[in-house]
């Protein structure tokens, strides 16, 4: 046999008019209509009263509701919003839970008032959970749900909220119970209340409840009050350990690139010279043979013309004294000539500063 309803109050049915009122103020009536002498008393009577007991079948459907009209205790169809009329009681009657309200169950903690500033009350029993490393967390948390299928809302579970207060405590325990106390305190909250969420809605799915999970959202999740501080010093310097690894991260990142340009660049330069090289010695190298093969044509121009190149590359950049063969034998001999020339500049300078004649050498030794 289904389960009769039992929800929120404003979702239940709300009577019309007292029907025995309306039955003896109509036999008053019929009977004073009788001793009136009033023609077809009696059937006056039994119209008016089946008139009567059929307007109590009118009912209207709110638009945040669904109608769900059963038959002798049995949900037979549902109803959108409006007016509407099912069979009189006790044939038929109808339910209207409101399908688009979103409830909120609180799990873990009682909103005392709402304030400001608003007041909560603990429930220990609800938020102590165990872990998977074995730590004790407290966890509260809240769930939002909704009709998904009224007629399974209102006859598959006895005493919906709270169906679904103890459902979501148990999946949230599971949940916990899968993940290490790190993970629940800092970075998996958000893992943890969508894993909550998949297992609440097959847990829900499985009772056929008709029920449809919005969301489920931590409050606040925090290790016991009594070694609430070491947790905290953990957390800290954990998170100053994240904190030195962000930088050092940065720090290399910021490094390493300009090392790998200079790195690429000294490789470039090291090839630039290394072609440099080849190609000068490659060239060097052409021009010996070059030179050979000019040599072997030939020979004595070949090495006059070398003797003049090599000359003029090597005397090119030094003052030079040219005397011709006929009278280098009446002039004193220089010694060294670079440095004689040198000399015989110097001394030229001195003499026109000083108006001496300027020392034009001295003997050989």
């Amino acid at each position: 046999m289904p389960w009769e309803y039992n929800g929120d109050e404003n979702e239940g049915r709300k009577p019309a008019a007292d029907i025995d009122d309306i039955i003896k103020k109509v036999f008053n009536r019929a009977e004073k209509g009788v001793s009136g002498g009033l023609p077809g008393g009696p059937l006056l009577l039994v119209v008016i009263l089946l008139v009567g007991w059929l307007a109590t079948g009118f009912y209207i459907v709110g638009p945040d509701e669904l109608g769900v009209v059963k038959r002798f205790g049995e949900a037979i169809y549902t109803t959108e919003s409006g007016p509407h009329w099912h069979l009189p009681k006790p044939i038929e009657s109808v339910l209207k839970p409101k399908v688009t309200q979103v409830k909120r169950l609180e799990i873990g903690f009682r909103t005392i008032s709402a304030g400001p500033p608003a007041r909560y009350q603990m429930v220990p029993g609800e938020s102590m959970m165990l872990t998977g490393d074995e730590n004790i967390v407290n966890a509260q948390f809240i769930v939002q749900y909704r009709i998904s299928d009224p007629i399974a809302y209102l006859f598959n579970v006895n005493n919906q909220t709270e169906t679904v207060r103890v459902a979501t405590e148990a999946a949230m325990r599971e949940v916990i119970g899968k993940n290490d106390i790190d993970i629940v305190l800092t970075t998996g909250k958000n893992k943890v209340q969508q894993d909550c969420e998949k297992r609440l809605q097959e847990v829900l799915d499985g009772y056929k409840a008709g029920v449809q999970i919005v969301a489920v959202q931590l409050q606040d999740v925090h290790p016991p009050k009594e070694v609430i501080q070491s947790f905290q010093d953990v957390a800290s310097a954990k998170e100053n350990k994240i904190r030195l690894i962000n930088e050092a991260q940065g720090y290399s990142n910021d490094i390493l690139p300009k090392a790998k340009g200079n790195a690429e660049e000294m490789t470039n330069q090291a090839l630039a010279y290394k072609a440099e090289l080849v190609n000068q010695a490659t060239g060097e190298a052409d021009r010996f043979l070059a030179n050979l093969a000019a040599y072997k044509v030939a020979p004595k121009i070949t090495r006059k013309r070398m003797q003049l190149e090599m000359m003029e590359n090597v005397l090119s950049d030094i003052d030079k004294i040219i005397v011709d063969p006929k009278v280098s034998r009446s002039l004193l001999p220089l010694l060294p000539i670079e440095t004689g020339a040198q000399s015989l500049k110097r001394s030229a300078s001195e003499s026109a500063l000083t108006g001496s004649q300027p020392q034009v050498g001295r003997a050989g030794q």
